[in-house]
Formats: C-alpha cells, sequence, structure tokens
C-alpha cells in the first residue's frame, strides 16, 4: 500500500511517501503518532483489498500532537507491476553526488548515504573493487583514467574524493576544478585528507595554472568539526552530516 501525504492550504503537492506491506516498511512520511496510525490504516485496507482511500488528519490533540495544521493522506494499493515506479519515487528526492574511492571509507559512507536522499554516482579505477549487493540509490562506475568520469557527474553534483591513490586523487580534484572553471555547475568538492596533504595538493594545482580563488573552492580536510577519530565509520558519518549541510 502506498501512503502519500499532502499538506498546507494552497496548491496541494505530494509531501512525502512510504509504502506499507504486511511486515514492513518503505520509506517514510515523517514519523511520530501519525505515521503510526498510517501504517495502521493501510494494513487495514489491505486486509480489505481496498484499492484506495483520502484520509484527512489534523495535526492536534486528537493524534496527541500538537504541531497544528492538517495532513491529508492517500493510500493507494501497489502491485509487483508498481516496483519500477516505486524505485522512481525513491529517487526522485535525491541529490546527485558523485563518490571516488572503494576503499574502506567509501565503503562506509556508502552504507551511511544509502540511508540519506542522495543518488550516488561511486566511482574507482579497481573494477574489482565495488561489492556484489548495492543499495538502491547507488550506481557503480569503473572509469580509467579515473578523473575521466569527472565528466559525466550530474550537473548540480557534489562531489567526494578518497581513492587509494593520491596521484589520482590529484588528478580528480585538477579535473573538477577545470569543469568547476568551465560550467561553475558542482555545489561542492570534497578530498579526504589532512591540511599538510591539502597544502602539498595546492601548490601542484597552481603549477597546473588553477588560481588561489579557484581552490578555495575545494573543501579539505572534509567532515564535520569536532568530530574526531580514524574509522571509517566515524569519518563516513562526520562527511555525511557535512554533506546534509550543504542541503
Amino acid at each position: 500500500m502506498s501512503v502519500d501525504s499532502v499538506q498546507g492550504s494552497g496548491p496541494r503537492e505530494v509531501g512525502a511517501w512510504m509504502a506499507v506491506f504486511p511486515q514492513t516498511v518503505v520509506n517514510t512520511i515523517g514519523g511520530g503518532h501519525l505515521e503510526f496510525q498510517a501504517i495502521t490504516e493501510a494494513r487495514a485496507l489491505l486486509m480489505r483489498e481496498d484499492n484506495a482511500l483520502t484520509t484527512r488528519y489534523a495535526l492536534g490533540p486528537a493524534l496527541g500532537q500538537c504541531c497544528g495544521g492538517v495532513v491529508h493522506l492517500k493510500f493507494e494499493r501497489i502491485c509487483a507491476a508498481d516496483v519500477p515506479v516505486l524505485k522512481q519515487r525513491l529517487l526522485a528526492r535525491g541529490q546527485p553526488l558523485a563518490l571516488f574511492g572503494g576503499g574502506h571509507v567509501g565503503r562506509a559512507l556508502v552504507n551511511v548515504l544509502s540511508t540519506l536522499p542522495y543518488n550516488v554516482q561511486w566511482i574507482d579505477s579497481r573494477d574489482e573493487i565495488f561489492p556484489a549487493q548495492l543499495p538502491p540509490n547507488v550506481v557503480c562506475e569503473y572509469s580509467d583514467p579515473v578523473q575521466a568520469a569527472v565528466a559525466d557527474v550530474p550537473s548540480g553534483a557534489s562531489v567526494l574524493i578518497m581513492s587509494f591513490s593520491h596521484a589520482e586523487d590529484l588528478d580528480v580534484v585538477a579535473a573538477c576544478l577545470q569543469r568547476q572553471r568551465l560550467q561553475g555547475d558542482l555545489k561542492f568538492v570534497g578530498l579526504i585528507g589532512s591540511k599538510t596533504k591539502w597544502a602539498t595538493f595546492q601548490h601542484r594545482l597552481e603549477a597546473r595554472g588553477f588560481t588561489p580563488q579557484e581552490l578555495a573552492f575545494i573543501t579539505c580536510p572534509i567532515g564535520v568539526e569536532g568530530i574526531i577519530g580514524k574509522e571509517p565509520e566515524v569519518i563516513a558519518v562526520s562527511v555525511a552530516a557535512q554533506l546534509l549541510q550543504q542541503r
């Protein structure tokens, strides 16, 4: 059963959706008691084999909430043939993100990003590095030379660079800077590494003809300040939080 939420009193737009199955739920309409009620209603409709229903919920004392306002929930029966549409809905709100590097931090970051609103283009020059099972919002791409993939990154994408090689990192950064110079359509470019690594990269990139103003577009080190730790999972959470700040 598909559940769409609509809020507001003006022209109506679908605010969020989720798919409710007998034993599981995919996506969310926001959590809280409203979602609990929606799941209960959806499963009741599945038992009755109803096809569609729209219900009005006031976000007040009746729901045990004090948010205020009104939400309309549209319930719609789905079947196996609707899976492609459901996947399209799931990805529709995701922002494009290119992740260069399939190492320990890259894998940890993909695990985190699998639960966040991003459509991930995961790129490496080693085709065998990618796992067999991938989240639905992740697509793998083999590229050798790896920096050639920068041309295929969607407009408006964020880019994270964390390959196994500093030489590859440098080439990807240079390709991003060149694209930014010509098109100016990348949202964020982050490079994993220390301040010392970035100082070395700056000198080498200046030797390639990039100005200090252009280099200022690169974020290095990456991650939220104050979060310490070298574990891949810690770094992944910190970088994911920084990406969410950019939204």
